[in-house]
């Protein structure tokens, strides 16, 4: 798996750039933003790896990587619309689109209809609350004493309120589910 790449840009596209490491020149599709910023550097990359394609996606910037990658976890969001949001939208704007519901302003992503914006408001904001959950659950297990590989073990088949989480965690943890 390939998680980043250094090299040099040798060329620019619409939606592309072509990054030169050590004579191997490799394609990254890219956000506007990151293809208007691309210089010679590091870039964090995205495998996309179907049956007849394997796509690079680059990025100059974790967090952005990190956003694509949560919005291609959505059902029925593929890299393509999702290289359109991280285009369309920065992070921030996108949680305060998230936030307010704004399905009109999520439309205007090119290739994203209405049924898909509902879908992704939806989905991005369960997925959000159930990050922020787990990570108070992981954190509470923590501060008992418990060793992070065995908080990250026993709580990654749990899901529910941070309540819930913490008692099947401990239940996880005192069977030695690990």
């Amino acid at each position: 798996m390939i998680g980043a790449l250094i090299g040099k840009v040798f060329e620019k596209e619409e939606n592309k750039i072509y990054l030169n490491v050590n004579g191997v020149i490799y394609e990254l599709i890219v956000s506007l933003n990151t293809l208007s910023n691309a210089k010679d550097g590091l870039y964090y990359i995205s495998e996309v790896i179907k049956e007849s394609e394997y796509t690079l996606y680059g990025f100059l910037d974790k967090k952005e990587k990190e956003f694509f990658e949560s919005l291609v976890r959505i059902n029925g969001v593929g890299p393509k619309s999702a290289i359109a949001i991280c285009s369309t939208f920065s992070i921030e704007e996108f949680s305060e689109i998230v936030k307010r519901g704004d399905i009109d302003t999520l439309k205007k992503v090119p290739g994203i209809g209405i049924k898909s914006a509902k879908r992704i408001l939806v989905e991005f904001e369960a997925k959000e609350s159930e990050d922020v959950d787990k990570l108070k659950a992981k954190k509470a297990l923590l501060a008992l004493g418990f060793k992070k590989d065995e908080v990250n073990r026993a709580l990654s088949e749990v899901s529910g309120s941070v309540e819930e989480m913490i008692k099947e965690g401990l239940k996880n943890l005192s069977k030695g589910v690990l």
